[in-house]
């Protein structure tokens, strides 16, 4: 008798490379984010996790290797098929100054053709999803807090229930009480959806608050891939360094 295959990895990066100018950004990168999973990608500026995220939703496409996104590499994928598969969150929300809240959220479901009614009833469970009020529909970014905002960001990113979230510092610009919540909300939120969910920041008090995993990348390449709960006790020299900067970061 035959074991079952195992699950195919939401996301898989297969020797990955990518260079731009003759400057390499993403060296050899190996690694797989399953469902259900936070994977962060923690690092300095320059490390290189941005740039990975772009070569998953193909905003990049890779030198060398391979991204697949449910098997399927992303230069074999339709990519506007492929980024309507994937929420995207960047810092402030990235929204559209000229839409309204409730435009801003059902940006992809009114692309994906759903019917009016469906759109209204989604963007009212998404605010409430996301600890907004549904008063705020009707407003304008710029009547939000920065807190309002990157909850907005995070909803419309929800908003086609994608399977898989890309999340790009998004709490960096806030206070420290708003990011706080924040991270406590994204967290709770997460364990509900079980979404395959990459979150890139240099921050390792969120990485730690955050991740099942903690890959840490430098100078492009990926340093260490840990379970949260081995990463503060690695002796890998880079982890200990952040680690030591941090001091006093525990895992969840």
């Amino acid at each position: 008798m035959t074991s079952p295959a195992s699950p195919v990895p939401a996301i898989t990066f297969d020797h990955v490379s990518f260079r731009l100018n003759g400057r390499v950004l993403v060296e050899d990168l190996s690694l797989s984010v399953n469902r259900g999973e936070t994977l962060v990608l923690l690092g300095r500026s320059g490390s290189g996790k941005t740039t990975s995220l772009k070569l998953i939703n193909r905003l990049l496409l890779p030198s060398s290797g391979a991204v697949r996104v449910d098997g399927k590499s992303t230069t074999d994928w339709d990519p506007i098929r492929l980024r309507r598969s994937i929420g995207y969150v960047i810092q402030d929300g990235g929204l559209f100054p000229h839409f309204t809240v409730a435009r801003n959220i059902a940006l992809v479901p009114k692309i994906e053709n759903w019917a009016r009614e469906k759109i209204d009833a989604r963007v009212r469970e998404l605010l409430t999803l996301v600890g907004l009020s549904p008063d705020l529909a009707d407003r304008y970014p710029e009547q939000l807090s920065g807190g309002q905002r990157q909850r907005v960001g995070v909803a419309r990113a929800l908003a086609a229930d994608p399977p898989i979230l890309l999340l790009d510092e998004p709490f960096g610009a806030l206070d420290p009480i708003t990011r706080s919540e924040m991270q406590k909300e994204f967290r709770d939120l997460q364990q509900r959806m079980k979404k395959a969910v990459i979150f890139v920041t240099h921050d390792l008090r969120e990485a730690l608050l955050l991740a099942d995993r903690v890959a840490l990348m430098e100078d492009g390449r990926l340093v260490a891939k840990l379970p949260v709960a081995d990463f503060p006790h690695s002796q890998e020299p880079l982890v200990k360094t952040y680690v030591a900067a941090f001091s006093g970061a525990e895992p969840r």
